[in-house]
This record gives C-alpha cells, structure tokens and sequence, in this order.
C-alpha cells in the first residue's frame, strides 16, 4: 500500500456523472479502525460496502448519466475495483485505499471515485519525541524543543535541579 491512505467511514466520495458529494459509510463491521485512538469513528472501508445504504444522503446530487435534464442521483455501487488485495478483513472484505473506484449499477463502469480518504493527521506525544530539534527549531522557531523536554522529564519524575 505504499504511499497509499486507506479509505475510513466519513471519506468523501464524488461520481463523475453528479454533481455533488457524498461520505461513505460503514455498515458491514465494527471491528477494524484506522487512524482513530478511540476506535469509535473511522471504521475502515472495505469491498464489501455494497447497495444503496454505503454513502449518507444516497445521492450524489443530479444524474447526468440518465438523461436530460438530470433526474435525482440513487447510488447502488455494486463492486468496488483497484483495493489491496493482501489483506482480509473481518468481514471478508478487501481494503478500499484512496485511489480504489465503485461501480454504480447505473453508470456499469467505474464512476465512483475517493476524494478525500477521511483520515486526519493527529500528532502523538511519540511525534515530539521522535523530533529532530535542529529541523524543529527552524520550521517553529516561536518554540523552544528543549524547554518542552525538560518539562516532559520533571513530569515525568526525572530530575530538576530547581527543586
């Protein structure tokens, strides 16, 4: 999967023949989470997010696949193409990653594509520790790496001098 995100409840979606977006949503587990601590939001998406209960409005706006002028959208995505394939989840579907497509029963071609994989980038305190402080120190320069350390160490219950 390098360089890859995997695709999590809330991703946004668009078709090419609509005209609005929609977020997918998982309805077939309740075990496997992705970039979540709590492990209570961003279930991760799989093939087996199937039929016309997968997105949260179930449209993505106006068809232009059906004619003119462009009746309601009813989404039925009825396969999903390009997932990883190493990987089996509980619900023995593949993973959806951000470059995978849905088929809509409508559209019979792969229409249906991730534009925004729904993960959120959340730093953890492994992140400041793991910091090269010379590179810190230039890109933030408003903060000083190593007075959060010596901080970190006193909370810690390392040692102070000061005290």
């Amino acid at each position: 999967m390098s360089e890859k995100h995997i695709v999590v409840q809330g991703a946004t979606c668009a078709c090419q023949f609509g005209n609005a977006p929609d977020s997918l949503v998982v309805n077939t587990h309740t075990k496997e989470y992705a970039n979540d601590a709590e492990g209570s939001d961003k279930l991760i998406v799989t093939t087996q997010e199937l039929g016309s209960s997968t997105l949260k409005n179930n449209t993505f706006g106006s068809c232009s696949k059906m004619g003119s002028p462009p009746p309601p959208c009813k989404v039925n995505i009825t396969q999903w193409t390009d997932f990883y394939e190493p990987v089996t989840l509980s619900n023995q579907g593949k993973i959806i990653v951000e470059n995978s497509k849905a088929i809509c029963a409508v559209a019979g071609s792969p229409c249906i594509s991730v534009t925004h994989h729904g993960q959120i980038s959340e730093p953890s305190p492994q992140n400041f520790k793991n910091v090269d402080r010379e590179i810190h120190s230039q890109i933030n320069p408003m903060v000083d790496i190593n007075e959060m350390k010596e901080e970190e160490l006193i909370l810690e219950g390392g040692e102070d001098s000061s005290i």
